[in-house]
C-alpha cells in the first residue's frame, strides 16, 4: 500500500534516514534549467534555474542509498525560484515519493521557503539578465502587443499589456531585495506526513523567529535522525520538535495499513461523485493524469486514491509529482498515475497530451474530471455514494465538495469538522438528527439517491448522523482536536471503501486456481497460467456488477493480488495486506449464514468503523513510546550560531554519524530484524535460495509493467531511448498475452463439437477482452506521436490515410456510394453464388462514419476495430494502414512502436491469429444500426424456373429481430434492402401467392449477406413450392448456416462461391420419391436421435450468453426433426409407384382413429385419453393454420411444438400402440419394435427438464 510499504531492507527502525538541504549553489551561480521547459520570453524572475542538493546528513545509509538526482528533482520540482520583496513568499510544504527499481518506496517531505540573496555576483547576474531581456524585448515588441505566452505563464496578469507586466516583474539592484527559494527535506522509510510536516515547520520557525531556539538546530536534527525510532506496529510515539511535542501512531498488523494524508481534502477538492469515478478509473488501470498548481494536492489525491484500493495495489507507473524535465514521460504507452504541475496555466486546452483515448484527466483545483469513454459503473454506486456522503456530512463536508475550497492548503480553513453537529450554539443540539437533507438538496447525485431511497422505503429526512463515540469523555486524546478529526474521517472513509471489496470478493478464495506444479515451474510459466476461475466467479455475480467486474478481473492489480495469494500458503509468510483482507473476509463469511456462493446485490453497509476508530483513539490517548529528548551535542565552541532568517549550513561532523550505541536500537533490533525477515520471505517458500527468490518476486511484480517510475536522472538521449525501447518491448509482450488470452477464451469451449459453427464466450467477458484490446491499440498508436490530433490516435491515423487515398484517387477509380454495388452480373451467370464483397479498408471506415449513433473519435476507432475483427481483417487492414511508410514517418517519432519494424511485424502476426475464431463483436454490440442485406435466390436450373408466374415473398429472421414479409419483384432473384440489425441470421421463410398459370417453383437455396460485416448465410431448400407438387407447400421455413469464407486463407480475390460448411440439404429432396431414399438401419436412426437430443441438452447446459441457435438443433441438417423423420420413415409402406405418402398422412389417419374412439367412448385409461386428446388438438390446430406450409412443414411444426410442450415421448408411445401403425408399417419398422420404442421414449424424456422457446418463424399462425 502506498503508506505501508517501507524501504527495502529496512533500517534499524529509525524514523528518518536523511535530512537534506537544497537550494542555490553560489559557487556555480545561475544555471538556467532548460529541462523544466521554461521559455526565454519569460522575464528573468519568472524563469527557473537549477537547484542543487547543498547538504545531506548523514552522507549515506546502506539500507537506503541516497539518490541525489531524484531527491534534487522532487524536492524542488521546478528548480529555483526568485522573488523580490514585492512578491508573496509563503513557505510551501509538499511530500513526494521515490519508487525504486524493485517497487519499494521511500518518502520525502520538503518545506520550501525564501531567503534573501546575499551574494553580490548573483544579484548582478540577475540585473544583467534583465538588461538583456529588456533590450531583446524592445527589439521584438516596438508596438506594445499582448503577448499571450508570458501572460498565461505568469498567472498574475489577465491580459494586461506587457509593458505594465515588465515593470511589475522587473528587478533593480539598487532598489529591490532579491530572494531565492531554499528547501529543507526529510527522507523517511514510512509516510508519517503530519509528523514530518510539523518537524520541518518548527525548524523553519526556529530560523525565522526573533528569539533563537532553546538548543542549536543540530541537536533537533540529530535527534530526529538517530534518536527517534519508528513506532512499532500498533503503537504510538511521542518525540520533541523545536517548540512542541509531535505524535505519530502506526496501525497494528490487523488494521488497514498506514496512511497519513487527509482524505477530507480530496473530497473537498473533488466531491464524492468525482472521487468515485476517479477511483473506478484507477481500479480499471486507465491512464490517470492529475493536474494542479499545488504539489501537495497532487500527492494527496494520488496517495488517497491508491490507499482506498485496499487490498489491491497500483502496479504501474506511479509518479504523483512529475518533474518538469520528465514531461516526455506522458507519452508512456502504459497505464500510469501521474501528477502534473499546472504552472499557473489555467487553460486546460493548451495542455498537449499525447493520448487521451483512455485517459482520465483530473483538474484538481477546478473540481473537474474528464473520464475515458464507456467507463462502467462501480457496483452499487448510488448506495456507495450515499454511505460516503452520510459520513462527510457528519463531519461538515458537503458531499459535492467545497467549490470554494481555500486556495492555500497550508492555511486550511479551521472549519471544525462536526461543529455542525456538536456545537450547541448552532441550533443543532448535539445528537439530534442533523437535517442533512437540506445540506444535500443541491446535489444531483443525492437527488438520484433520494428517488432510490424512497423506493426502498427509507426516509432521508431523518438521516441519523453518527454521534461521536461517548468514550471521548473518558479518554484524553493527546493530539489536538482538529488532528483527531482528520484521523477519524480518514479511517471511516477507508473502512467504507475496504468494506466494498470484502463484500464483493467475500468468496474469492474458492475461485483461486492453485498451481499443480512446484513453485519454480509455476513461476517460469506464470504468463500462461490462469490463476483465477473468472467465468465461474462472474456467473455468481449480480448482473449489474458484470460490466465493472469482468474488466477488473483482467487488471494487473487483480492478477498480482491472486499471485500473492497463491504464493503465501501459511499464515506466517502471508503478505500483511493479504492477511488483513483475509481475516475480514472470514468474518463476513461467518456473518453470512446464507450459502457462501449465492451473491446478492443487497448493499451491505460497513460495520467495522467503530472498532477501527477505537484502536486509533486508544493509541492517541495512551502514548506507548516517548523518544529521547533533543540534547546538547558535543560541538566546538562557536558552532551552532546562526543568522536570523537564514537556514544555516549545519555542522556535518556531528550529524554524519549516529550514537555508537543506543539502548533503543539494541533492545529492539532482534524483533525488528525478525519482522523484516519475515516480510522478506513473505512471497515465497523457503525452498528457493535468496537470489532466486529476489528474482521471482521481481518478476512477479513486473509481470505487466516494465517500468514503475522513470529514472529520475538528468536525461541523456540514450536514457530516453532506452526507456522507449522498454516500452516497445512491453507493448509487444502485452499484445502477445492479450491475443493468447482471447484465443484461449474463445476456443476453450466444447461448443465446437456441437456443430455450432462458432463458439461464444460470455458476452460480458468477450466485450471486456475486446475493449482492452482497443485500449492496447490506442496506446500503441499514441506512442511516439509527433503531433496529436483528436482524442484517438488510431482514428486520426486512419483519417490521414483516407485523405491520402482520396488525393491519389481523385481520378475517381473507386465508387464512394454507401453500399458497394458489385459489377452487375447476368442473373443466369453460370456459377450461382454472390460475387464476394471487395476487401476495402476505406469502405469499412465509411461504414463506421455512416453510423450516426457513434459520436466520438474514440468510439469510431473502437467500432472500426470490432468490425475488422468480425470480418477477420484486423491484421490485414492495419498492415495496409502501416504500409504507407511516408505517412507513418510523418506522424511518428523515430522511437515510436510503429516505426520499429521487427516489433511491428510480430505485432501484426499476433493479430493474425484472431482469424482462427469467429467474433460477432460488431453485430452484437451495435444492435440498433441500419444494415444493408443482400439476398440471392437460386432456383433449380433444370426445371424451368424462368416460367414461374406467381409473386414470391421472403421474410428473414435473426437473433435480434425479423424483417417482416418482403415482396420480391417477379423474375428478380437478387436484391439489397436495409433494415435494423437482425443479429446472427437463423431462418428464412420463403413462399409465393400461387397466382398465374405456372405457380410452381423449385428453389435450391437462398443466400443472405450482411453488406457491412460480409457474413453470408446459406439457407438450403431443394424443395418445390406449389400446390400439387411435392408436399403441396406454398411456403417453407429454411434454417440457415453461416458460411466460412476462404478470403482470409488466401489473400487473392476468389471468384468461386464460398464453400459451405455442411453438406447441402439433400435430405429435403428425398421425399419427392421415397423409393430412392438412402435407407438407414435402426442402429443409425437411434444414433441420429441420440445425437440430436444430446445437442439440445448441451445447448441448455451452457451459460445463456454462450448458446448458439436452438432452431438449428431442432430443424437443421441433423436436428431433431430430421431424426424423427427417419424414425417414422423406417419401414413405412409405400403404396403405388407414383403416389407419395407423407408422414403427415399417417398422423392425420391416427388422429381420425382417436377421434372416432372418443365418440364411441371406448376409452382405455384416463392418462391415455389426455394424451390422445392433446395429440388431436395439435394436429387440428396445425391443419387449421392460415399458412400454406405443406405436409413436411406441418410435421416440422408438430415436432417443434411437441418439444416445447414436452409431449413428444407421450405421442411416440401413443402412436406405437395405434392400430393405424400396424396397417401402414411393415413388421420390421422401428416403430413396431417395443424395445426400440422404449429406448426412444427414454431418450426423448431427457428434454423434459428444459424450457424450450421456439423462434417466431417456426410457429407463426398457431396459438396453442
Amino acid at each position: 500500500m502506498s503508506g505501508g510499504s517501507g524501504g527495502g531492507s529496512s533500517a534499524p527502525g529509525r524514523f528518518a534516514d536523511y535530512f537534506v538541504i537544497c537550494g542555490l549553489d553560489t559557487e556555480t551561480g545561475l544555471e538556467p534549467d532548460e529541462l523544466s521547459g521554461e521559455n526565454f520570453d519569460q522575464t528573468p524572475l519568472r524563469r527557473t534555474f537549477k537547484s542543487k542538493v547543498l547538504a545531506r546528513y548523514p552522507e549515506n545509509v546502506e539500507w537506503n542509498p541516497f539518490d541525489q538526482d531524484a531527491v534534487g528533482m522532487l524536492c524542488m520540482p521546478k528548480g529555483l525560484a526568485f522573488k523580490t520583496q514585492a512578491d508573496s513568499r509563503e513557505p510551501q510544504f509538499h511530500s513526494f515519493i521515490i519508487t525504486r527499481e524493485d517497487g519499494s518506496r521511500t518518502f520525502g517531505f520538503s518545506l520550501t521557503f525564501f531567503e534573501e540573496v546575499t551574494s553580490k555576483q548573483i544579484c548582478s547576474a540577475m540585473q544583467t539578465l534583465y538588461h538583456m531581456h529588456n533590450a531583446e524585448y524592445d527589439i521584438l515588441h516596438t508596438p506594445p502587443t499582448n503577448d499571450k505566452d508570458s501572460c498565461s505563464s505568469t498567472g498574475d496578469c489577465n491580459g494586461t499589456s506587457i509593458s505594465k507586466l515588465q515593470r511589475f516583474n522587473s528587478y533593480d539592484i539598487s532598489r529591490d531585495t532579491l530572494y531565492v527559494s531554499k528547501c529543507i527535506c526529510l527522507i523517511t522509510p514510512m509516510s508519517f506526513m503530519k509528523a514530518c510536516k510539523k518537524v520541518l515547520e518548527q525548524l523553519h520557525q526556529a530560523v525565522t523567529s526573533p528569539q533563537p531556539p532553546p538548543l542549536p538546530l543540530e541537536s533537533y536534527i540529530y535527534n530526529i535522525l538517530y534518536e527517534v525510532p519508528l513506532p512499532p506496529a500498533g503503537r504510538s510515539l511521542k518525540f520533541s520538535g523545536v517548540y512542541g511535542p509531535i505524535i505519530c501512531q502506526r496501525p497494528s498488523t490487523n488494521e488497514l495499513p498506514l496512511f497519513d494524508f487527509p482524505v477530507k481534502e480530496v473530497f473537498e477538492l473533488l466531491g464524492v461523485e468525482n472521487v468515485v469515478q476517479l477511483f473506478t478509473c484507477a481500479l480499471l488501470e486507465f491512464q490517470i493524469l492529475l493536474y494542479s498548481q499545488h504539489y501537495q494536492r497532487l500527492m494527496t489525491v494520488a496517495e488517497t486514491i491508491t490507499a482506498l484500493m485496499f487490498p489491491f495495489q497500483w502496479q504501474h507507473v506511479y509518479v504523483p509529482i512529475l518533474p518538469a524535465s520528465l514531461l516526455h514521460f506522458l507519452d508512456a504507452p502504459v497505464p500510469y498515475l501521474m501528477g502534473l504541475h499546472s504552472n499557473g496555466l489555467d487553460d486546460r486546452s493548451k495542455l498537449e497530451l499525447p493520448q487521451e483515448a483512455n485517459l482520465c484527466f483530473v483538474d484538481v483545483d477546478n473540481h473537474f474530471i474528464e473520464l475515458p469513454e464507456d467507463l462502467p459503473q462501480f457496483p452499487n454506486k448510488l448506495e456507495f455514494v450515499q454511505e460516503i456522503s452520510e459520513i462527510l456530512t457528519a463531519f461538515g463536508i458537503p458531499p459535492e465538495g467545497n467549490l470554494h475550497y481555500s486556495e492555500s492548503a497550508s492555511k486550511m480553513k479551521s472549519l471544525r469538522a462536526c461543529d455542525l453537529v456538536s456545537d450547541k450554539r448552532n441550533g443543532n443540539v448535539a445528537g439530534s438528527p442533523l437535517n442533512s437533507y437540506e445540506l444535500l438538496k443541491e446535489n444531483e447525485t443525492i437527488a438520484r439517491l433520494q428517488a432510490l431511497v424512497k423506493r426502498t422505503g427509507v426516509s432521508l429526512e431523518k438521516l441519523e448522523v453518527r454521534e461521536e463515540t461517548s468514550s471521548k469523555k473518558d479518554l484524553k486524546i493527546q493530539c489536538d482536536e482538529e488532528e483527531f478529526k482528520i484521523y477519524q474521517l480518514n479511517i471511516q472513509i477507508r473502512e467504507i471503501f475496504a468494506n466494498r471489496f470484502t463484500q464483493m470478493f467475500a468468496d474469492y478464495e474458492v475461485f483461486v486456481i492453485q498451481p499443480s506444479q512446484d513453485k519454480e515451474s509455476w513461476f517460469t510459466n506464470r504468463e500462461q497460467m490462469q490463476n483465477f476461475d473468472k467465468a465461474s466467479f462472474l456467473s455468481d455475480q449480480p448482473e449489474p456488477y458484470l460490466p465493472f467486474l469482468s474488466r477488473f478481473l483482467e487488471t494487473q492489480m487483480f492478477a498480482s493480488f491472486i499471485d500473492n495469494k497463491i504464493m503465501c500458503h501459511d499464515e506466517d509468510d502471508k503478505d500483511p495486506v493479504l492477511r488483513v483482507f483475509d481475516s475480514r473476509v472470514d468474518k463476513i463469511r461467518l456473518l453470512n449464514v446464507r450459502t457462501p456462493t449465492l451473491r446478492t446485490s443487497m448493499y451491505q453497509k460497513c460495520t467495522t468503523i467503530d472498532e477501527a476508530e477505537k484502536s486509533i483513539e486508544l493509541r492517541l490517548a495512551k502514548i506507548d513510546h516517548t523518544a529521547v529528548h533533543p540534547h546538547l551535542l558535543d560541538m566546538k565552541i562557536g558552532q551552532g550560531k546562526y543568522e536570523l532568517g537564514f537556514f544555516p549550513k549545519l555542522q556535518s561532523d556531528v550529524l554524519s554519524t549516529g550514537p555508537a550505541s543506543n539502548k533503543w536500537t539494541k533492545r529492539n533490533a532482534p524483533a525488528q530484524w525478525r519482522r523484516k525477515d519475515r516480510q522478506k520471505q513473505h512471497t515465497e517458500h523457503l525452498r528457493l535460495d535468496n537470489d532466486q527468490r529476489e528474482k521471482y518476486i521481481q518478476e512477479a511484480r513486473n509481470l505487466g509493467s516494465t517500468i514503475r517510475q522513470p529514472k529520475l536522472s538528468n536525461l541523456s538521449p540514450s536514457v530516453i531511448a532506452q526507456t522507449n525501447w522498454k516500452f516497445v518491448e512491453g507493448l509487444l509482450k502485452e499484445c502477445r498475452n492479450k491475443t493468447k488470452r482471447m484465443l484461449v477464451e474463445k476456443m476453450g469451449r466444447e461448443a465446437v463439437e456441437l456443430g455450432h459453427g462458432e463458439v461464444n464466450i460470455t458476452g460480458v467477458e468477450e466485450n471486456t477482452l475486446i475493449a482492452s484490446l482497443c485500449d492496447l491499440l490506442e496506446r500503441i498508436w499514441s506512442h511516439g506521436l509527433q503531433v496529436k490530433q483528436g482524442k484517438s490516435a488510431l482514428w486520426s491515423h486512419l483519417l490521414h490515410y483516407l485523405e491520402n487515398r482520396q488525393r491519389k484517387t481523385t481520378s475517381g477509380s473507386f465508387s464512394t456510394s454507401g453500399i458497394v454495388l458489385d459489377s452487375e452480373r447476368r442473373k443466369s451467370d453460370t456459377s450461382p453464388g454472390m460475387s464476394p464483397l471487395r476487401i476495402s479498408l476505406v469502405q469499412d471506415m465509411r461504414h463506421i462514419q455512416n453510423i450516426s449513433e457513434i459520436k466520438t473519435d474514440v468510439g469510431k476507432a473502437r467500432a472500426w476495430v470490432r468490425l475488422s475483427m468480425e470480418k477477420k481483417l484486423l491484421s490485414r487492414h492495419l498492415k495496409q494502414l502501416l504500409s504507407d511508410h511516408e505517412l507513418t514517418k510523418k506522424l511518428y517519432k523515430r522511437y515510436a512502436f510503429l516505426r520499429c519494424d521487427d516489433e511491428k511485424e510480430q505485432f501484426l502476426y499476433h493479430l493474425l491469429s484472431f482469424n482462427a475464431v469467429d467474433y460477432f463483436c460488431f453485430t452484437n454490440v451495435f444492435t440498433t444500426i441500419l444494415i444493408p442485406y443482400h439476398i440471392l435466390i437460386v432456383p433449380s436450373k433444370k426445371l424451368g424456373g424462368s416460367m414461374f408466374t406467381a409473386n414470391p415473398w421472403i421474410c428473414i429472421s435473426g437473433e435480434l429481430g425479423e424483417t417482416g414479409v418482403l415482396q420480391i419483384p417477379r423474375n428478380i432473384l437478387e436484391m439489397t434492402f436495409e433494415c435494423q440489425n437482425l443479429g446472427k441470421l437463423t431462418t428464412v421463410q420463403i413462399g409465393h401467392d400461387n397466382s398465374g398459370l405456372y405457380a410452381k417453383w423449385l428453389v435450391e437455396y437462398v443466400m443472405v449477406r450482411n453488406e457491412i460485416t460480409g457474413h453470408t448465410y446459406k439457407f438450403p431448400c431443394g424443395r418445390w413450392l406449389g400446390k400439387g407438387m411435392d408436399d403441396g407447400s406454398l411456403e417453407r421455413v429454411l434454417v440457415g448456416e453461416l458460411l466460412t469464407s476462404n478470403t482470409e486463407v488466401d489473400e487473392r480475390q476468389c471468384r468461386t462461391p464460398p464453400l459451405q460448411q455442411s453438406p447441402s440439404m439433400i435430405r429435403r429432396l428425398v421425399t419427392i420419391s421415397p423409393n430412392n431414399k438412402p435407407k438407414l438401419n435402426t442402429g443409425q436412426i437411434q444414433e441420429a436421435i441420440g445425437e440430436a437430443v444430446n445437442g439440445i441438452v448441451k445447448h441448455f447446459h451452457k451459460p445463456e450468453k454462450e448458446r448458439g441457435s436452438l432452431t438449428l438443433l431442432l430443424c437443421g441438417e441433423s436436428g431433431l426433426v430430421s431424426a424423427l423423420e427417419q424414425v417414422f420413415q423406417h419401414g413405412f409402406k409405400s403404396p403405388r409407384l407414383f403416389k407419395n405418402v407423407f408422414i403427415w398422412d399417417f398422423l392425420e389417419k391416427a388422429q381420425t382413429y382417436y377421434e372416432t374412439l372418443e365418440q364411441n367412448e371406448m376409452v382405455p385409461e384416463e392418462n391415455w385419453q389426455t394424451r390422445a386428446r392433446n395429440f388431436c388438438r395439435f394436429i387440428t390446430a396445425i391443419n387449421n393454420t392460415p399458412r400454406n406450409i405443406g405436409k413436411d412443414g406441418k410435421f416440422q411444426m408438430l415436432v417443434c411444438l411437441g418439444a416445447r410442450d414436452h409431449l413428444l415421448h407421450h405421442w411416440i408411445a401413443l402412436l406405437a400402440d395405434c392400430p393405424i401403425t400396424a396397417q401402414m408399417y411393415e413388421d420390421i419398422a422401428l416403430i413396431k419394435d417395443h424395445t426400440l420404442v422404449n429406448s426412444l421414449i427414454r431418450v426423448l424424456q431427457t428434454l423434459q427438464e428444459f424450457n424450450i422457446t421456439l423462434e417466431a418463424s417456426l410457429v407463426k399462425g398457431i396459438d396453442i
